[in-house]
């Protein structure tokens, strides 16, 4: 029997093409960001439904003042508590909150380009892909910020990742942010809580591992303001290195050369350093690793005014030692507690 149906109305197309979308913010002393990030997203030229739900952390500034007028003036904006402040904690609950299908992720301090959300859902609509983003396009302002970014642009700086130096789309291990299916979150128990770090590659790595695909596309390039001061991005780099070795612990076939090399660096340039005071000669192998990071940082700052030039060895040499020492340091993942972090280091 032939049933007749009726032929989509233009709204229905419309609603298809243009899905309800919900866009959460893990947000923690966001004060000075916050409302562009939010602004920018519900400014979108985007044809769909889309709401934005606010992970409030345990702010100590006048974040939760802000997300309070935000939810105010606009019905879209939502916030709901993460008391704990932690990332992956705040995104759970916010992904528990919202009520779309297609769920993207930005952060506070994010500056996403107009038409970010509708190539997201066509990206995903297209590749059949369980989380698509795109690239963290590190923008500096102050001569060191602006060597941080070169830095983190380069290969030289970060390895080869696609989300760092850009690259063709198609299938990789993760990429910046990302705009999800809600099934694959729900597949895969959504983040991690135990990681305060990496929990972005931990996740897509489950998806990944049940037979989901993660996408890079360059168009989904999304503004990342480097650190300012060699502290804070010692810090930054230590925790990343730190957090590294606790995901190949738990996954050693995630173990490649871009994770080895900064450990390697690092025991290798102290042991030859301190081979020296009894053969001189080991000095070369610290002296080649300066080298080599001071012709790097010139070359990839080409175009730069003298002030990045100089600084961007520096920003190279504070990425690598401080991957280095947090991987080297890095103890085990405490077991039975999904909200502890691991031991500080010895």
């Amino acid at each position: 029997m032939i049933v007749a149906m009726n032929a989509p109305s233009p709204t229905d197309d419309a609603a298809t093409a243009a899905p309800p979308v919900s866009v959460v913010i893990p947000v923690l002393n966001e004060e000075r960001h916050l409302r562009d990030a939010v602004r920018q997203v519900l400014g979108q030229a985007y044809a769909g439904d889309v709401e934005v739900v606010l992970a409030l952390g345990p702010s100590t500034d006048a974040t939760d003042e802000v997300a309070a007028e935000l939810a105010a003036e606009d019905p879209r904006v939502r916030t709901v508590a993460n008391p704990t402040g932690r990332t992956p904690a705040g995104l759970n609950a916010a992904i528990r909150t919202a009520s779309h299908d297609i769920v993207v992720r930005v952060d506070g301090h994010a500056e996403i380009p107009d038409g970010y959300l509708a190539t997201a859902v066509r990206t995903l609509a297209e590749t059949g892909a369980d989380n698509v983003g795109g690239m963290m396009k590190a923008v500096g302002q102050t001569p060191f910020e602006r060597a941080v970014a070169r830095a983190m642009r380069s290969r030289i700086g970060v390895g080869g990742g696609s989300f760092h130096v850009g690259g063709s789309a198609g299938p990789v291990d993760t990429v910046y942010l990302g705009a999800f299916r809600r099934s694959a979150l729900e597949r895969v128990g959504g983040y991690d809580e135990r990681y305060t770090r990496t929990q972005d590659w931990h996740l897509n790595l489950r998806l990944r591992q049940t037979g989901g695909t993660v996408w890079f596309t360059p168009d989904m390039a999304v503004v990342y303001r480097p650190r300012s001061t060699v502290g804070s991005l010692a810090r930054q780099y230590f925790e990343y290195g730190r957090w590294r070795r606790v995901v190949i612990r738990e996954h050693p076939d995630t173990a490649s050369a871009r994770y080895l090399a900064p450990p390697a660096m690092v025991v290798g340039t102290t042991a030859a350093t301190l081979a020296a005071l009894v053969w001189p000669v080991t000095l070369a192998v610290p002296a080649a690793y300066a080298v080599a990071i001071g012709v790097g940082g010139v070359a990839i700052s080409r175009g730069e005014r003298a002030a990045v030039r100089l600084r961007t060895p520096l920003a190279l040499a504070t990425m690598h030692w401080s991957w280095g020492v947090g991987f080297l340091t890095s103890r085990r993942l405490p077991t039975g507690d999904s909200s502890a972090e691991p031991p500080p280091p010895v």
